[in-house]
């Protein structure tokens, strides 16, 4: 009796095996796929970083080249003033010697007081700005706006 009810009981167990073998294979193709995915993430991850890693040194060197060209400028300025303050003082030991306003025709007088009236006076202002470059505005980009926090975000 035992052996029959075994027989009858094979026949309903190896239906069961073969659905738990169905279930196994199931479970096998799904983590080949996720393997698949996680490999190909990784590569992705590799790709990513290696990019980020050239931004970074491309924004160093950005910044670098930011500062230089911000202490070329601010000599340039400085250079600037010092010439335009020398033709002040020229200007103004020409118009005051009495020999210079006679040596110097009306005409050229009054080119030097306009030149003056120009150049002259906007030397005295306490700073100038390289009219190449056009800073009424706020830019998107504006010098006052670069952070040189070397710093990284957290992710």
């Amino acid at each position: 009796e035992q052996g029959l009810q075994l027989l009858e009981l094979g026949g309903s167990v190896e239906e069961d095996y073969i659905r738990i073998a169905r279930c196994f294979e199931a479970t096998r193709q799904r983590c080949c796929r996720l393997e698949q995915d996680g490999r190909r993430a990784r590569e992705q991850l590799a790709r990513v970083e290696a990019e980020r890693a050239a931004l970074e040194v491309k924004l160093k060197h950005a910044r670098n080249q930011v500062e230089v060209e911000m202490k070329k400028r601010h000599r340039a300025e400085a250079e600037l003033e010092k010439q335009e303050r020398k033709l002040q003082l020229v200007f103004e030991l020409l118009m005051r010697e009495p020999w210079g306003n006679e040596a110097l025709s009306r005409e050229q007088c009054s080119v030097l007081s306009a030149l003056a009236g120009r150049r002259l006076g906007a030397a005295l202002a306490p700073i100038r700005r390289s009219s190449a470059v056009d800073e009424s505005c706020q830019s998107l980009l504006s010098h006052s706006d670069i952070s040189y926090d070397r710093t990284e975000d957290d992710v």
